[in-house]
């Protein structure tokens, strides 16, 4: 299975890499049985790279100790400071000493008014500038002038807005085992998104089971259920009976960039709520295959804290925004886990609110990410988009449109390139799934194609993605 062939958008958004010479079909989640609070993953072992060896095993050339001053530029000739003209002692011994001191004691106040005049200069010595530590960062732009970016403000102010809607959720089960019957208790966190009680969690957190208790920042303790489960990724919906509560508000996850601050809210180990970490996006984009074999996609990474209990709780940019839900975390690791755009969320949550059934769309294709490497290989006219072409195995083949399904309707055939839909293109930052699941079954929109190497626009009926794929 490749890390880049998927059963389109919402067809089960499985993305496996694929060899350049063999495309594979994904295998469909099987159910299991609840999750931990964080689910995890362990990569595949990895080469040494060669960036952390040294020839011929020689230590690496120290740092100066005097990396901060620049070198004379090749050709100038390094200069002395210009003083005034010396000073001659006179050749009586009583006078020589007064003069030395007077001419020291000259030379420190010049000294020290000629430095009190550069730093007014500078700007330090005034009252209202602070020097920020720490976290802290400025950024020299091109002309020279500092920018102070404070991200502890940043963090402290997110965390007093955000943390009233944040909650903790504790859920209990009787699980039948070999031995009987045992109890078996999970906690984990959400956001409340809707003052009417509806809260965004993973679907890990709160699938199979039978009470609910949810936990209020003020301290209150309600029954809460489970009003539905995502049937695309490792979300859920839970519903409490309270009006005039807190929320967070919604941010645009396609909006991050690499390298910008985060911050992540929940209750970790089940014991401390609503605490804070911070971090940054480290990258976006990414696909694991979390405890239970479920196929995780276009994932947040950061390296903000996130451990067992934080899932379901929210990852908010600088402005206090949700961005993503906290699901999962990397075994064995430190520094990466990983968070659900809140832009896929954002759907379900709407049809929460308007009392319809959790649903996600259905084009009905199968199709291979391109990036530039295969393009070449296969002589590709474009480096971006999503070709459509069959999957399955040589046992079990399946077509690269299925029958009856939305995109057969609309005339897409396998050999199709599509490159755009509506007006967004499909590339690596915008692959076709994550595209699609911003969308609700019953959706018309307009896909650009490839075929042939002329570009035809095709009109396409969304479908409701079946709850086995």
């Amino acid at each position: 299975m490749t890390d880049d062939q998927h059963p389109d958008d919402a067809d089960a958004t499985r993305r496996h890499d694929l060899p350049a010479d063999q495309p594979a079909w994904p295998t469909p989640p099987t159910s299991s049985d609840p999750a931990p609070a964080v689910d995890s993953y362990s990569p595949p072992p990895e080469p040494r790279t060669d960036w952390t060896r040294h020839e011929g095993g020689s230590d690496p050339a120290p740092t100066p100790q005097r990396w901060y001053e620049p070198a004379p530029a090749p050709g100038t000739v390094a200069t002395t400071p210009v003083t005034a003209d010396p000073l001659v002692a006179r050749p009586s011994g009583r006078g020589g000493f007064g003069t030395v001191v007077a001419v020291a004691l000259l030379s420190a106040v010049l000294a020290s008014g000629g430095t009190v005049l550069a730093l007014r200069a500078t700007g330090s010595l005034d009252g209202t500038q602070v020097v920020q530590t720490g976290p802290t960062g400025t950024t020299v732009g091109a002309n020279n002038q500092p920018v102070t970016v404070d991200e502890n403000s940043a963090t402290i102010d997110v965390a007093a807005a955000v943390s009233p809607a944040v909650v903790r959720i504790t859920t209990s089960a009787s699980v039948d085992t070999s031995n009987g019957i045992i109890p078996e208790t999970g906690v984990g966190s959400g956001v409340i998104y809707d003052g009417s009680g509806w809260i965004l969690t993973n679907r890990h957190v709160v699938e199979g089971s039978q009470t609910m208790k949810v936990e209020l920042n003020d301290g209150r303790v309600l029954d809460g259920k489970v009003y539905g489960i995502d049937t695309l990724t490792d979300l859920a919906i839970v519903k409490i009976e309270a009006t005039g509560l807190p929320t967070a508000s919604l941010g645009d996850s396609t909006a991050l960039k690499v390298g910008q601050l985060v911050i992540a809210i929940g209750s970790p180990l089940g014991t401390y709520s609503n605490s804070v970490t911070s971090g940054i996006v480290s990258a976006k984009g990414r696909s694991i295959t979390a405890n239970g074999n479920q196929n995780l996609n276009n994932l947040i990474q950061t390296d903000a804290a996130i451990n067992p209990g934080n899932s379901g709780g929210p990852l908010l940019d600088a402005g206090g925004h949700v961005v993503g839900i906290n699901t999962a975390i990397a075994a064995d690791s430190n520094g990466i886990g990983f968070a659900i755009p809140i832009n896929i969320a954002r759907p379900i949550m709407q049809q929460a609110v308007a009392g319809k059934p959790l649903a996600r769309p259905y084009m009905g294709v199968i199709y291979r990410a391109l990036d530039v490497q295969y393009s070449t290989t296969n002589k590709l006219p474009v480096s971006a988009g999503a070709l459509v072409l069959p999957g399955g195995t040589d046992n079990a083949p399946t077509p690269a449109v299925i029958p009856g399904g939305p995109a057969a309707a609309a005339g897409i055939k396998e050999g199709d390139i599509i490159v755009k839909v509506n007006t967004q293109a499909i590339d690596g930052d915008h692959p076709l799934d994550a595209t699609l699941s911003e969308f609700a079954p019953g959706d018309t929109i307009s896909v650009e194609i490839l075929r042939g190497g002329q570009t035809q626009t095709l009109s396409v009926t969304l479908g409701t993605r079946p709850s086995n794929l």
